[in-house]
This record gives C-alpha cells, structure tokens and sequence, in this order.
C-alpha cells in the first residue's frame, strides 16, 4: 500500500495540486489521468521519492518495495542487458555481486564459509536462484531475443532499451508498480502480453497512459488531476469518461428531478457493470461498481472540446478511385501499383510499419504531391478536407486566431461566429485573440479541427491526428469521427481510436496491400491476415500501430 496526506505541490504561484490524500491499496490499478501540464509524471515523482513536495507527505510500509519505470535510456549502458534487469531489484544485484565476489577469492576462509551461509539464506529468501530466469521470461515476453541478453545496454537500439527498462520495473514482483507511458513504442503483441502479465499483478500498480485501450483493459480505478485536485473514482477510463458526460449533463438540466436524474444514474451503473464483462479484469471491477452510489460518481470540471462534423451533401456512388499508383523517395519505391477503391460509408484506417509511405499516399491524394506515374479520381459528388500530419505553414502568420479562422470561413466570418467555433475548441475569452504563431502543439491541432469542421466536407483524411493531443480532446474527435456519416480516411498509432472508427483495415507491407472489411480487433484475430502477413513480410512480424 501507498498512501498520501494532504499532499501538495506548488511552483511559485502556481499550485499543481493541493491537500491530496489518498489511499492507493494491493490489488488494484490506478490511472493517473489529467489534462497535458496538469502533473502526471510530476505526481508519480513524488511517490516514488524523485522529488519533494512542498508540504505534506507519502506514506510507505518500509517493508514494502517500490519499483518505477526509468526514463533515462542511457543510465546502464555500462551494464549487461541481464544485470539492467535484475538491478530492478537493487537489494537482490546487490546481493548477487557480494555473492559472487565471495566465492571468487583465492583464499576461502572459514569466516567466509559462515558468511556464504547467512548470503546463501537471504538470497533464497529474495528468490536470487530463480532470478536470471524471471529477468529472462520477462525480456522475452517484452519481445528482447535471448542472444541480446549478455549485450550490453549501449549497443541496443532505442526501442529495445525502452523493453529492458520495463522488464527492470517489472523484475522481482515489487509491491509498489510506478508506470509511466509503458507502451511507448511496444508493437501490438508486446502490449497485449504487458496489459495479461498487468492484470494478474496482485500488488499496488500506478499507471500514466495515453492509451485508452490499455487504461480500458487494465485499470480498476481513475485517478483524476483536475483543476489543481486529485480525485479518485472505481472503473477504468471508458466508465470514468461516460460516468462524468452524464453526470455533467444532469447538472445541466436543473428541469429534472432529482429522482429522475437518480434512476438514470443508476441505470448507466447497472449497464455498465453488465457490459464489464468483456474487460479481462472484470471479475473484481463488477465488484467495485455494483458498490456504487450515485454520489460517487465522477464530477469532472475538465473542459473537453467540441468536435463535430457536418457534411454539407452525402457521398455519391463514385467516391475515389486510385490506378497503378507508383511513387519513389531516394531512389527506393514507396508506393507500388498502388490500387484502391473507396466506397460510401468506408472508414479506412491505414495502417503499417512505415509512416512516411502513409503521409506520401494521403498527401497525393490531396493533391500537395504529384505522384511518379498513376492516376486517381475523386467523384463528382465528393469534398474533401484533408488533416496534415505537418500543420506549422498553416501558422506562419501574425494573425490571430480569429483571422486565422476566418480565412476557412467564407460562408459566415462575423466575429461572433468565429468566436463561437473557437469555444468550441477551448480558446475561449481573451484565448481566441492568440497570435497564430506561438501556439502549442495541442492548440494547432486543435484550430485544424476546426478548420476543418469548417469546411463541409462530406470525405475526411486525417494523417496522425492524435499527436499532440491530450486524453480529452482524443476522445472528443474519436467520438467525432464516429458520429460522421461519410467517408473516412485515417492513420494513427491510437489503437482505441483506430478500432472504434474503423470498418475497413489497409495495411501498407513491403510485399503488398492487405485490404479488409473489418474492424481492427478482428483484423488482429483473423488467422487469414495473419498468413498473408507473415507471406508479405517474409517471415513472423509484430504490427506496430
């Protein structure tokens, strides 16, 4: 257990959060969430000791062993990839080393003997004799080969020692589990085996993530960062987010009762807890939330934005048509005899290991790039309004933002309604007087979202347009594009995003286009694709969103 009282933390005039006590108990995982800047990491810090608080404390069974996922990829470059891990458990290396160094003098005395003893027993009590072989399955699991395991840390690629280190936290079943963003560059197989190997972890677990997908599977509570708060709440992030819409809208609605507004809380309770069931952890959170009251439920003051698109005219029957698409970066082919058709009512999310061959493809459809040889047609019918993965041309300019949007905004450009689109979109008041230029990169997306709810368009291509964004303005878009009626064309690295949008896979290989009607989960299941895939890439490969 850990446990916090009245914790605060201040920087000048600037308060992240104040008087916070919790209780964070075995058996459960917590998800820290909370808009960009509101503390997260910082929260995490302070548990794990890194940093100090300016007042109050954090409360830790001295017994108790706390482990933290390292951020520095550099930090045992002079160990071996085996050592990285087993130093997760610095008691144990520690006791390993002395271990070794005893049995290694030339001259074993009888004081040594009884020394090697007392080691011996201590080492058995810290599980030593098993440990290599833990480290091991853990850096297997975490997709490390058993020839990288003598390696050291130096000569292992970025994406490897990101698995080291979290095969490190994970080492010797701590009692405390500090996690921030663990599946950071993890292909998908390698986060499912994370998300098992954490719903089965009995002790006290911490999660910072982005990953909706991953905070939906694995967590039992969310932990929220509001407005300089923390509150805690039973469920995982799905039911946190749909628990705090309704409550916020009941609020709202001051017409109804309050028996009303009690009875269709709990409603939402009751088909929650039935739904829960497809959530591996469900057992325990059904418990969890069948205890609920209306009271406690979530009450978010978060802001999320609005986002909403709004076909002028529907797709006709001839959406696009691309032929023999051929398209060469230094000299080597990205795009080859490239086919596709688009059909009203596709959502298409195109997927593959390489990023720029989808930015090459979207940014040729859009007409910003003339391909090598090919041709494509849009249908007669058909509007496009196209998401940029590089957005800053759009904010080279002194205008502010309402000039900028105006300039997407021929139809109406009164101030007023300008205004109005920027609300939506959290530049609100003084905000939307901003100079274009020295937006963040969450606001940029934000204002391109805008412009392009703007436009009409009855067909959307978005290239990665999560990045930058925090959870609520993902979760805005993502129900956004699910509401829109028309077309849809889209990558990402968002997996909840990508498997909730998505009727249609097509995944970019050097051997050739896997194109499906499917979602994105079944596309995962599906022992066809996953033939044609080892065929097209030559052997076994992990999909990386």
């Amino acid at each position: 257990m850990i446990a916090t009282s009245n914790l605060t933390l201040s920087f000048g005039p600037r308060v992240l959060f104040k008087n916070v006590s919790l209780k964070f108990l075995p058996g459960h995982c917590y998800g820290l969430i909370g808009a960009n800047g509101a503390g997260k990491s910082t929260f995490l810090k302070i548990l794990a000791g890194e940093i100090e608080s300016t007042s109050g404390e954090v409360i830790i069974d001295p017994k108790d062993r706390i482990a933290v996922l390292q951020q520095d990829q550099f930090a045992f470059d002079a160990y071996s990839v085996l050592d990285t891990v087993i130093l997760g458990h610095k008691k144990l290396y520690d006791l390993m080393q002395e271990r070794e160094a005893l049995y290694a003098k030339p001259d074993f005395s009888d004081e040594d003997g009884v020394l090697a003893a007392h080691l011996e027993t201590e080492f058995a009590d810290l599980n030593g004799y098993d440990a290599e072989a833990e480290a091991a399955t853990l850096l297997k699991g975490l997709g490390i080969d058993e020839a990288l395991l003598d390696r050291q840390m130096a000569e292992l690629e970025a994406t490897q020692k990101v698995r080291v280190l979290l095969a490190q936290a994970m080492f010797g079943n701590p009692d405390i589990l500090l996690l921030d963003e663990p599946t950071n560059q993890l292909d998908l197989k390698t986060i499912r085996w994370l998300e098992d190997y954490l719903m089965r972890f009995n002790n006290t677990l911490i999660v910072v993530s982005h990953d909706r997908h991953f905070l939906n599977d694995v967590c039992t509570h969310i932990v929220d960062i509001d407005f300089g708060q923390i509150r805690m709440y039973v469920g995982n992030y799905e039911f946190w987010y749909e628990a705090s819409q309704l409550a916020m809208q009941q609020r709202k609605n001051d017409s109804k009762k309050r028996e009303e507004k009690i009875k269709e809380l709990e409603a939402f309770v009751r088909r929650f807890s039935a739904n829960v069931a497809k959530a591996r952890q469900a057992t325990s959170r059904k418990k969890l939330i069948d205890k609920l009251t209306v009271d406690d439920l979530p009450v978010s003051s978060r802001r999320f934005p609005y986002v909403g698109f709004a076909p002028e005219r529907p797709c006709g029957k001839v959406v696009l048509r691309v032929k023999d698409l051929n398209q060469n970066v230094d000299g080597e082919p990205a795009l080859s005899h490239f086919n596709l058709e688009v059909n009203q009512g596709d959502k298409i999310a195109f997927i593959g290991e390489n990023d720029l061959v989808k930015t090459i493809l979207f940014e040729i459809l859009a007409g910003e790039m003339v391909a090598d040889n090919g041709r494509y047609e849009w249908g007669t019918t058909i509007t496009m309004s196209y998401f940029p993965k590089e957005n800053s041309q759009y904010f080279d300019t002194d205008d502010n933002l309402i000039e900028w949007l105006r300039k997407f905004s021929p139809g109406e450009d009164s101030d007023t309604f300008i205004r109005g689109y920027l609300g939506r979109m959290l530049f609100s008041g003084e905000e939307a007087l901003k100079p274009a230029r020295v937006l963040s990169g969450g606001e940029k997306v934000r204002c391109m979202l805008a412009r392009m709810m703007l436009s009409g368009a009855n067909v959307l291509m978005l290239d990665e347009p999560t990045n930058h964004l925090d959870l609520e303005a993902i979760t805005a878009l993502n129900q956004g594009l699910i509401k829109f009626p028309e077309v849809v064309l889209f990558a990402s690295h968002d997996y909840e995003f990508v498997n909730t949008i998505a009727n249609r896979i097509i995944e970019i290989t050097p051997g050739g286009i896997i194109d499906k009607v499917m979602t994105f989960e079944d596309y995962l299941e599906d022992e066809a694709v996953n033939q044609l895939r080892q065929e097209y890439y030559h052997g076994e490969h992990a999909l990386r969103l």
